[in-house]
């Protein structure tokens, strides 16, 4: 598992964690039942407090994502396939929800952002 998290950034570490192993698994990176590291092992190796990893896996486990066992670890929790293609999804709305956002912020009208889609979609 490669995680890289950025301490000058808005973004909160736990989020960053969460968000980059969610990507990880909707990649397949890692896949099915393979074990993440512990909470103490992982909070040593990033530097970081394990009460944030603890954090992380809880909302990670909260989004179906992992399942924890107690006294075993915590497990990435079998593919609903559904659940994939929906985060999948969620990811590029948001992508898009902001690329318009940029595009309405300096001025750009509807057809302008349609006509970019277009050649876009042509590549």
């Amino acid at each position: 598992m490669n995680i890289i998290l950025n301490n000058a950034s808005m973004i909160p570490i736990y989020e960053q964690l969460v968000n980059q192993i969610k990507s990880q698994i909707i990649e397949g990176r890692i896949t099915d039942a393979e074990p993440l590291p512990s909470v103490r092992a992982l909070s040593g190796t990033l530097k970081i407090s394990a009460l944030t990893v603890k954090k992380a896996y809880d909302k990670l486990e909260e989004d179906g994502f992992v399942v924890t066992v107690h006294g075993k670890g915590t497990y990435v929790a079998p593919t609903n396939h559904s659940l994939a293609m929906e985060a999948r999804r969620k990811a590029v709305e948001e992508d898009f929800a902001k690329a318009l956002e940029k595009a309405r912020t300096v001025g750009m009208s509807v057809e302008e952002i349609r006509q970019i889609i277009d050649i876009l979609l042509e590549d």
